[in-house]
């Protein structure tokens, strides 16, 4: 299992959070995922690759969040 720490700019509060959550939940791989919506701090839990191109794309799409790796 190996952990991929990314920062995601503009998340506010608690559905922010579960939104961003159930996205990277839907990615090939992901087993797991936390968000820390005050910093934006996010532990994504994966076996093989990830594919960030595609996660941040999906998270990107569904509000005003930015992506950092």
């Amino acid at each position: 299992m190996t952990k991929t720490t990314l920062i995601v700019k503009g998340t506010h509060c608690n559905a922010c959070k579960m939104l961003i959550e159930e996205i990277c939940s839907e990615i090939a791989g992901v087993r797991s995922c936390s968000v820390d919506f005050k910093t934006g701090k996010t532990v994504i839990e994966h076996e093989g690759k990830l594919d960030l191109q595609k996660l941040k794309k999906e998270i990107e799409a569904v509000g005003e969040y930015k992506v950092e790796a």
